[in-house]
């Protein structure tokens, strides 16, 4: 993976656009109105504040509202459909997130890193010899090689050892914590091939110094 040809893709297209569909069918009135316009996503130290009132869609007397998921612009709205019925999945709107900085970095390690992810619904440890070793110097201290045992899976009174597969180099991120539930396939760790390790860091620096958050 050339990393700094994927950087060079992310600042020609520094955005994410998303999707918003009628969550079920309803007649659907719009409380935004042009393109163009700024919304705010959820807010709060549990996310608990909504974000941006976007429509409404009500089915046999019962208003539901619609939210922005993130914060961005309108990129375009569905007004033809102001005041009609539509069924469940309708595209009323697009929105355009602006990436920031976190966002970018997250990009770009989770297409450069082997990630290694949950085999089935689980707590997630790692084994006592690694938990003690990340304790004194950190999760990157950490080298991996294929077949090694790595973490221990705990589920319904039941705990197993799962092994690492992957290709050999040193554990770059984690993705979960201890005690909490992952679903099967979530990602638990992304590893960093031995060769690429200087130029992520690089590229990550790179993004810190240079990346220009968009409100």
């Amino acid at each position: 993976m050339d990393v700094k040809a994927l950087l060079e893709e992310i600042k020609a297209s520094p955005y994410e656009e998303i999707e918003i569909r009628a969550p079920h069918t309803g007649v659907i009135e719009f409380a935004v109105k042009n393109a163009g316009g700024k919304v705010f996503g959820p807010a709060g130290t549990w996310k608990e504040k909504p974000g941006t009132l976007l429509a409404h869609v009500t089915r046999e007397r019962n208003k539901k509202p619609i939210h922005a998921p993130q914060k961005g612009e309108i990129k375009d709205i569905a007004q033809d459909l102001s005041g009609k019925f539509v069924e469940a999945g309708t595209r009323l709107m697009t929105l355009r997130h602006f990436l920031s900085r976190d966002e970018v970095i997250e990009a770009i390690l989770k297409k450069t890193l082997h990630l290694v992810t949950a085999p089935e619904k689980a707590k997630y440890y790692f084994v006592p010899e690694v938990d003690q070793k990340i304790k004194a110097s950190g999760i990157r201290s950490i080298k991996v090689t294929d077949g090694m045992d790595l973490f221990i899976m705990s589920r319904m009174k039941r705990e197993a050892l799962v092994s690492y597969k992957g290709p050999e180099g040193q554990i770059y991120s984690a993705y979960f914590a201890y005690g909490e539930n992952i679903d099967s396939g979530q990602p638990l760790i992304g590893v960093c091939p031995g060769d690429q390790f200087s130029m992520i860091q690089e590229v990550v620096a790179q993004v810190r110094s240079e990346w220009k958050e968009i409100d």
